[in-house]
């Protein structure tokens, strides 16, 4: 796969705003709930650099490009949250969870209405804009897709376990270890292996895929691109 520097251009904007803002609403919200935690750490903080993690937000994508993968996806470092210092503990890990991909969201529905402004952008860069725009809209809606994924520790996990009775919600807490190791079989090793053999086993991907086409197709209608 050759991605060349304008490639890049385009889609590095886009990636480290959706991360940033993503885990800076985790920890802003975490914050206006009664945990401190990530505020002490700076992590409620629009700086990339706060929030980017070595695996997740390098090493895993750039696996996935080179593996042909037909989802890419990564994550930035996990912003902390101490529950017991939340209000409620089981609803407000609900509240903290949805504030990144509810975030990821707006900011698809702002790159959307961006596009209504590119008669007055330069001619020369206004190719290069709409793609950052585009991309941002499909990035904020695979993030915000992915991380709704209901297993430990995304989003998704988090909001299942705090919305589940307590006989399925602490099962489903303790894979929270394991997530990420699940989701790369599921995601990579997985269809990997049906390859071999001639099966498609991709079906986690394919589903991702389907519901960010969803999402896509939403936040143009909204936003009178459709």
């Amino acid at each position: 796969m050759n991605i060349s520097l304008y490639d890049i251009s385009v889609w590095i904007f886009p990636i480290l705003i959706a991360i940033t803002f993503h885990e800076a609403a985790h920890a802003f919200v975490a914050h206006r709930l009664g945990d401190n935690t990530a505020f002490q750490l700076g992590r409620v903080s629009f700086n990339p650099v706060k929030h980017i993690d070595p695996f997740g937000t390098v090493i895993l994508p750039a696996m996935l490009v080179f593996t042909h993968s037909p989802f890419l996806f990564g994550y930035a470092k996990p912003v902390p949250v101490n529950y017991r210092n939340l209000g409620n503990p089981r609803l407000d890990m609900v509240w903290v969870a949805l504030a990144g991909p509810v975030t990821n969201i707006l900011l698809a529905l702002i790159a959307g209405l961006a596009i209504h402004a590119l008669p007055w952008a330069p001619a020369a860069s206004a190719r290069w804009i709409l793609d950052n725009i585009w991309n941002a809209i499909r990035f904020n809606a695979i993030l915000a897709v992915f991380n709704m994924m209901p297993l430990p520790p995304l989003d998704g996990g988090r909001v299942a376990v705090g919305l589940l009775p307590r006989p399925l919600a602490m099962p489903l807490a303790r894979l929270e270890p394991f997530g990420m190791l699940i989701l790369i079989g599921l995601l990579i090793l997985l269809p990997l292996a049906g390859s071999q053999f001639g099966l498609n086993l991709d079906v986690i991907s394919a589903i991702l895929r389907t519901l960010t086409g969803y999402v896509i197709q939403a936040v143009l209608f909204l936003t009178g691109n459709a």
